[in-house]
């Protein structure tokens, strides 16, 4: 009776040891789906980094949403204009692939998740060091992939920022990751060498065993009878992750794909005729009315000496120099090459008195707001295809395209390309 009453009760439900019974949990497994974001991972951090650097953070406040970056901006660089099509590339790797592994990270917290619920969580300092970066692992790459996947879907309910949120959290993400690979490189080795891959995608339910205790719990101790084997979950895994792909890259790749892009908040059926292309925000949703921008619009360009004035009658007369461009955005969706006309950039330079600028405040008319301004760098001024675009694939921009004039640069963050402008202010 005095040993019942004393017996420390069993931990509840999900933290008890014998409450995970898959019998195709296990090294192997693990080790399969954590080889795929071992590759997956490095690639989205890098791309996601190389998007943070496309917006040139280090030209000020306007274009930069994490000033208290301090260190982890160590790697920023001019942002190049060639090749045109790079944020495009760079920015639909990232997204369709951060779609295409959320199967595969499901699968891999799956095949944990009797560590995810030990019981007690802290048993020594050492434990609790290892239960601490677990957290942040799990955390941190929950945390990513959630506000990454919102965003996408223009789906706002971040306290902040999403810039700010998904960059410090990335950097949290990556040091506990490559802490998490240094120590369990190794083991992961072993874990994959124990099955042979051909063997196991031979392998029917009938035949599935599990794999021999593991010093970190995963394989049950009483396992359950196996309802589907090793390789039935690899190919469920891989066919989620197949199918996400169809219906997301097509928004990066444009062409004919887009209509099977079927997730992408974008892939509505923007219209046809020369402005029949993706808006990211209407006229109307950042509160720009026909009256911002009708007779009484004008375009002042500021440099050394007086500030010169000109009406749309006046650009049109001017010059005009041609660029087929995409449009490429953050959320991930691009779109094909537009045909602009307007003026060079290069050219506004020369005629605000400098002409070997090192950057240009570019201000729209619409309320003031994230990206309402921005800074381009003295490269993007200087690239030929860097335009103060009038027209469009032959027509006049729609309002909702930025009529009267708005910015079009090679290779540069679709919301950098700023719409409605009436102020350029060049800088040495």
């Amino acid at each position: 009776m005095a040993q019942q009453i004393g017996r420390t009760p069993p931990p509840p439900g999900p933290f008890r040891p014998g409450f995970w019974r898959s019998p195709i949990r296990g090294p192997w497994l693990t080790s399969v789906f954590g080889l795929l974001l071992l590759v997956g991972i490095p690639v989205l951090f890098v791309t996601g980094m190389l998007s943070y650097a496309a917006y040139n953070p280090d030209l000020g406040p306007l274009n930069d949403q994490t000033p208290d970056k301090g260190l982890l901006g160590f790697y920023l660089f001019d942002w190049p204009t060639h090749p045109y099509w790079l944020y495009r590339l760079t920015q639909g790797v990232h997204i369709t692939l951060g779609v295409v592994l959320v199967p595969v990270l499901l699968a891999k917290l799956w095949s944990v998740i009797p560590k995810l619920f030990e019981w007690l969580p802290v048993r020594t300092v050492a434990h609790g060091l290892e239960r601490l970066s677990l957290l942040m692992l799990v955390g941190g790459v929950i945390f990513e992939f959630v506000t990454g996947i919102l965003n996408i879907q223009l789906y706002y309910v971040f306290p902040g920022s999403f810039y700010t949120l998904h960059f410090y959290g990335a950097w949290v993400f990556i040091a506990a990751f490559v802490v998490h690979v240094a120590l369990r490189l190794g083991r992961m080795t072993r874990a994959l060498g124990s099955r042979d891959l051909a063997v196991e995608l031979r392998t029917g339910v009938a035949d599935t065993r599990p794999d021999p205790p593991d010093p970190d719990g995963l394989v049950p101790a009483a396992p359950a009878a196996p309802t589907m084997s090793r390789r039935g979950a690899v190919g469920m895994v891989g066919a989620g992750s197949l199918l996400l792909l169809v219906v997301t890259a097509g928004q990066s790749i444009g062409g004919r794909l887009r209509t099977t892009a079927l997730l992408a908040p974008h892939n509505r059926d923007p219209g046809s005729g020369p402005n029949g292309f993706q808006i990211n925000k209407t006229a109307a949703a950042v509160g720009v009315s026909p009256s911002h921008v009708g007779p009484s619009w004008r375009l002042e360009v500021r440099g050394r000496g007086p500030a010169a004035v000109f009406t749309r009658e006046q650009l049109l007369t001017m010059r005009q120099h041609a660029a087929a461009l995409p449009i490429a955005c953050v959320e991930g969706w691009s779109t094909a090459d537009q045909h602009w006309s307007g003026l060079r950039l290069a050219d506004l330079a020369a005629m605000s008195g400098l002409p070997d600028a090192g950057s240009v405040l570019v201000e729209s008319v619409q309320p003031p707001g994230p990206y309402s301004s921005v800074v381009l760098r003295g490269n993007q001024i200087h690239d030929p295809r860097a335009l103060l675009a009038l027209r469009v694939n032959g027509a006049d921009l729609s309002l909702d395209h930025g009529y009267p004039a708005r910015v079009i640069v090679p290779a540069n963050p679709g919301v950098n390309n700023t719409k409605w402008v009436h102020r350029l202010t060049f800088r040495t």
